[in-house]
């Protein structure tokens, strides 16, 4: 912006250039593919498997105190 333009008027050719860069950065490092690309999904699914397992057992464990005379 000049210093004898009006603040309340936007400068088209710069909203342009700041949506250019703006766009060009995304392209290069766009967030999701980011993510994405630091998770491996089976690596996921066998740890929430193991987490149900383990679940699991500490319940039962916990019936079977229960259920071993200490009624």
């Amino acid at each position: 912006m000049t210093k004898n333009q009006d603040p309340s008027q936007t400068n088209a050719a710069e909203v342009r250039k700041q949506n250019q860069q703006s766009q060009q950065q995304q392209t290069q490092n766009p967030m999701g593919e980011e993510f994405a690309s630091e998770t491996d999904v089976n690596q996921v699914r066998q740890q929430n498997q193991q987490s149900q397992m383990k679940k699991r057992n500490a319940s039962g464990q916990r019936a079977n105190q229960y259920d071993s005379g200490s009624r």
